[in-house]
């Protein structure tokens, strides 16, 4: 996992620039890297997509959060620990 990198990651979805924030997501593998991903997805409206990425998670699901912007905030936060 690459801390500042999906920090930067997350930084950049909450900003509006979901491209760059995919761009950086993508690149990684770990259950935190996935759950962005998937959330990604999510603001995306692909429901599809952003649950395979959940499943790549530790335990996440698509219904954990109905507001996108606070899921990133708790990303953000668990990234910052």
């Amino acid at each position: 996992m690459n801390k500042p990198e999906l920090l930067k990651a997350v930084a950049l979805a909450l900003s509006g620039d979901w491209d760059g924030a995919h761009n950086i997501a993508q690149d990684y593998s770990d259950a935190t890297a996935n759950w962005l991903h998937a959330v990604l997805h999510k603001i995306e409206g692909d429901v599809w997509n952003s649950k395979y990425w959940y499943a790549r998670t530790s335990g996440r699901a698509y219904e954990d959060f109905t507001d996108t912007r606070d899921e990133l905030l708790q990303i953000q936060q668990s990234l910052s620990q």
